[in-house]
């Protein structure tokens, strides 16, 4: 399985993923699931992704080799004129890629489905951020929806909706994302450190900071730790329950 994350606030768009690919309890592996384009001064394109492994590092293979030879592979990521035209094609190829691998008669939902995140800013635009589905449709995040999750969302999700702000910090909005990766990383075993980090700021045109979070990071460990301790507190603050 897999847990990803994209969230816009006023200062930009975060994104963080976890690594773990499983088929089996006795098969477990890391891959990157956080893949990034970048043209100094021009644009930043992130794209995560989680589903069929074989599926995903098709799309990005694809994406990848038509940006080495632009001339020779058309359209590529660094012609297209906008985030929309840029999660139009990546969607184009993800709906390529599953009917070329699913035999006949299988559909977008079978087992080489795959999900993505894609955000970014191409200059003269504003920065976006989209949820591109296996059928190579699309949707954009909106002040109703301003973050999108792939893979195994439920256990981090509540998180995020109550604390969330827009206004937020890039420090806050991290503490907010490892909150929320940490309880699904509680509570599934197929969501799994380390953790990619990425985070780009508005107009900057270039990649903000960027961190792999492991197990030792002295920092998650403090934010694991202190929110265990805090929700232990929490429920003790609570009334008991009337027995009469």
């Amino acid at each position: 399985m897999t847990y990803c994350v994209g969230l816009t606030i006023d200062r930009g768009l975060v994104f963080m993923s976890d690594t773990r690919t499983n088929a089996g309890i006795d098969s477990i592996s890391t891959f990157r699931k956080m893949h990034v384009w970048e043209e100094p001064g021009e644009r930043v394109i992130v794209l995560m992704s989680a589903g069929n492994l074989a599926t995903t590092q098709s799309v990005v293979s694809i994406l990848d080799e038509r940006n080495k030879a632009v001339n020779e592979r058309s359209p590529s990521l660094f012609e297209m004129p906008s985030m929309y035209q840029t999660a139009r094609l990546v969607g184009n190829v993800v709906k390529e890629v599953i009917a070329s691998s699913a035999p006949v008669g299988q559909s977008a939902d079978s087992y080489f489905n795959a999900s993505f995140i894609l955000g970014g800013q191409i200059r003269g635009t504003e920065p976006r951020l989209f949820m591109i589905y296996p059928e190579g449709n699309f949707i954009e995040s909106s002040e109703d929806t301003p973050f999108f999750q792939v893979g195994e969302t439920k256990y981090g999700k509540p998180i995020i909706v109550r604390s969330y702000d827009k206004a937020m910090s890039f420090a806050e909005s991290v503490k907010l994302l490892l909150v929320s990766f940490d309880s699904t990383l509680k509570s599934n075993l197929s969501v799994g450190l380390p953790l990619d980090l990425l985070f780009y700021e508005k107009d900057s045109f270039k990649v903000g900071f960027r961190k792999r979070i492991g197990q030792d990071d002295a920092y998650y460990r403090t934010v694991s730790d202190g929110w265990s301790n805090a929700l232990k507190q929490a429920l003790k603050a609570l009334p008991d329950f009337p027995e009469n």
